[in-house]
């Protein structure tokens, strides 16, 4: 039987240990994203929820609740996906838009976990009709879903003296 040089098993060792090294360096996880781009994401996300409206599509409206979304539309809340996606659905049906609205503020928690997004609604005119607030949840990353949603008629009362 032929004998290994005495080499060859230091270089198996040090193949082995650069081996390891690589490994353990490909599962460090990134660095988390800064709070700002998590506020960019939110408004990011905010926007194409919005761009549903505009391009008519309520099956995309859908794809941004969660699961067990709450929205504050009419007298009692629509709770849960299903009834959110059907209690807006009235608003895609006709061919314009009757509101629209972009987000002016964004906030995002510490952790990263949640969000909160706010700014004006507006008619086709592009008069300010109302303000909403929404809350939004991180449910993988880069994929945030709107967990509550509230909107706000804006008053055209004389401001107080």
């Amino acid at each position: 039987m032929p004998r290994l040089p005495p080499a060859l098993p230091v270089r198996h060792a040090t193949v082995a240990a650069a081996c390891m090294t690589l490994a353990a360096a490909c599962a460090t996880p990134p660095p988390a994203p800064s709070n700002a781009e998590l506020a960019r994401q939110v408004a990011a996300t905010e926007r194409a929820f919005a761009r549903t409206m505009a391009d008519r599509d309520h099956a995309a409206f859908a794809t941004f609740l969660a699961d067990e979304a709450v929205f504050f539309t009419g007298p009692a809340p629509l709770r849960g996906k299903a009834a959110v996606a059907a209690g807006w659905k009235r608003f895609y049906e006709r061919p314009q838009a009757p509101f629209s609205w972009d987000p002016d503020k964004v906030e995002v928690l510490d952790s990263g976990t949640l969000a909160i997004s706010s700014g004006p609604v507006r008619d086709p005119a592009g008069r300010t009709i109302a303000t909403f607030t929404s809350i939004w949840r991180l449910e993988a990353p880069g994929t945030w879903r709107i967990v509550f949603d509230k909107g706000n008629e804006v008053c055209d009362c004389p401001k107080a003296p």
